[in-house]
């Protein structure tokens, strides 16, 4: 067993390498700043992150002339960056000061003794402005490990030209039985669908199973995999539901990332779509003819009065225990993303909806730019609206696998080739333990 494990180490090792030649290109950018004052390596999966950390750290270089810091910024496709980061601290050796990690990846940094540092110290001053479901995902035994770009509160994207059509009011669709109903009277009127349902990704099924009261998810609060339990059943049934009486229809492209789906919804596809804020880009970059359209409201509960919203999505940022200088690395880390400006700018420049509360109602994130353009000046009203009713997620050492599992088997066979709910998720919850 042991020496099993020590063989894919060693072929994950040999693939990192051969990866990190692949983007030596990349790997190659210099510091910002010409190199001046504490150098910070920092690693991400995302293009428009590292240029997010670059601006920052201008700015940061603007704030404090007597405490420069230079940036070298590196962008690697997703897997890649996850599994360079997890062998380069396995390993001991070659890990930056700091990385970016996306949430369903989490989990595999948290194992045993995380190689990751506690960011408490510069959590605390500002945590009572933080959404504090947010700052749970990433935490383990009372320690946090991870800061978010984002709240990612799930809501519901409505094409108010088609529900006009059908003489349906968003404003009157409260519950999933409500939307229900108006799916039917849309589908009637109109000859579209309500909505799409992803079959390769877990954006449809997470926020409606997080949204349900009580600590439990996809995981149980302490960790154990909770695919079987009863409510979760129902709610993969509903889907199931939605998808045999026409109502909603597997996502073309089977997500709701793929270029298909875009040119799909742009051509009306759809009625609606619920998704985390963070999925407003998509509309505004690759569905411009939606533009005044779309109408962003609390997702329906499942119940009068129950929750309306569940965080969905991150990317927790980490500072490794390989960092040159901690200090400095969480610093400018927690002016990234934890200080006021930080979160401004955060909306500004990547049109997520920040995790301090207390900025939601400046008027700093209510001017004019491509967002409010697209769906009106009131998007952080609906975010005000459901600040209460957000949700949070457990995130643990068994969410990759879970995750797992709903993107690549349990989805599919529930809402492609109709089978059973309950033995989908029986059969994919005895496989992971």
């Amino acid at each position: 067993m042991k020496k099993g494990l020590l063989g894919m180490l060693a072929i994950i090792l040999v693939s990192s390498m051969f990866l990190a030649g692949c983007n030596k290109g990349s790997s190659d950018k210099g510091y910002s700043n010409s190199g001046k004052g504490t150098k910070i390596e920092l690693w991400t999966f995302n293009e428009l992150h590292e240029q997010y950390y670059e601006h920052m750290a201008d700015k940061w270089n603007e704030e404090n002339p007597d405490d420069q810091i230079s940036i070298k910024a590196t962008t690697y496709p997703y897997e890649d960056l996850h599994n360079k980061l997890l062998v380069a601290l396995q390993s001991g050796k070659g890990a930056p000061d700091i990385s970016d990690v996306e949430i369903s990846k989490f989990g595999n940094f948290l194992k045993g003794e995380p190689q990751i540092l506690p960011l408490d110290d510069v959590i605390d001053p500002e945590r009572e402005n933080i959404v504090q479901s947010r700052l749970d995902i990433y935490a383990k035994d009372g320690k946090t490990y991870g800061i978010d770009f984002h709240v990612g509160a799930a809501v519901i994207y409505y094409n108010k030209e088609i529900l006009d059509k059908a003489g349906v009011n968003p404003d009157d669709i409260k519950t999933w039985a409500d939307y229900k109903e108006a799916g039917k009277t849309v589908l009637e009127k109109t000859g579209i669908p309500m909505t799409t349902l992803d079959i390769e990704d877990q954006w449809s099924f997470w926020p409606q199973v997080a949204q349900l009261e009580g600590k439990d998810d996809l995981l149980k609060e302490n960790g154990e995999v909770n695919l079987t339990d009863p409510r979760i059943v129902e709610v993969l049934q509903y889907e199931q539901d939605l998808v045999k009486e026409g109502i909603a229809i597997p996502s073309p492209g089977n997500d709701h990332h793929s270029e298909e789906y875009y040119g799909f919804m742009n051509n009306g596809g759809a009625a609606s779509v619920w998704m985390p804020m963070w999925y407003m880009g998509r509309f505004t970059d690759y569905m411009p003819d939606l533009k005044g359209k779309i109408v962003i409201k609390p997702m329906p509960a499942w119940s009068e009065g129950a929750p309306r919203s569940a965080g969905m999505g991150g990317t927790g940022t980490v500072v490794t225990n390989q960092s040159k200088d901690p200090d400095v690395a969480k610093k400018f880390l927690a002016y990234a993303k934890l200080s006021k400006e930080g979160n401004i700018e955060i909306w500004k420049q990547l049109g997520f909806d920040p995790i301090r509360s207390d900025v939601w109602d400046l008027p700093e994130v209510n001017e004019e730019n491509k967002f409010t353009e697209y769906f009106g000046p009131n998007i952080f009203g609906t975010l005000l609206e459901v600040k209460n009713e957000i949700e949070g997620v457990n995130i643990g050492e068994r969410t990759p696998d879970v995750s797992n599992a709903v993107k690549t088997t349990i989805l599919f066979q529930s809402l492609v080739e109709m089978k059973d709910p309950k033995q989908a998720l029986e059969e994919a919850a005895s496989q992971i333990k």
